[in-house]
């Protein structure tokens, strides 16, 4: 029984660890980079937003907001849209061959979207 109750604690604590090591900033590489191009996909919702951006010949994801931080930024309905030019600034994944990053300033049309107002 000891044994069964130590593997189900030992399980835990490393699905717990792989899930916030995703949904933090820890698998980024803490540097920003820009990234433009035109949203090809979105998908909106909880716990973040993903956007596919096609930027040149390389499709990014871009991980956005939750709603409420979207909301808070000045996104609205409709903002974050397929054929919607895009510049973004962000954090990229530490394995660079994966396109992937997160947002934490979305400019459309020259109007600059903080998702993170305290984050350099």
């Amino acid at each position: 029984m000891l044994k069964r109750a130590f593997f189900f604690t030992t399980l835990s604590f490393m699905l717990i660890s792989i899930a916030s090591a995703h949904h933090g900033w820890r698998w980024t590489t803490g540097n920003n980079i820009e990234l433009t191009g035109i949203i090809a996909e979105v998908k909106l919702g909880n716990p973040h937003g993903v956007l596919k951006v096609q930027s040149e010949d390389e499709l990014w994801t871009v991980e956005v907001g939750q709603p409420y931080r979207n909301e808070r930024a000045g996104l609205k309905a409709g903002d974050l849209a397929i054929d919607v030019e895009v510049k973004i600034e962000g954090e990229p994944s530490a394995s660079l061959d994966e396109k992937l990053m997160k947002a934490e300033r979305i400019w459309i049309d020259g109007v600059l979207y903080e998702l993170y107002p305290n984050r350099n």
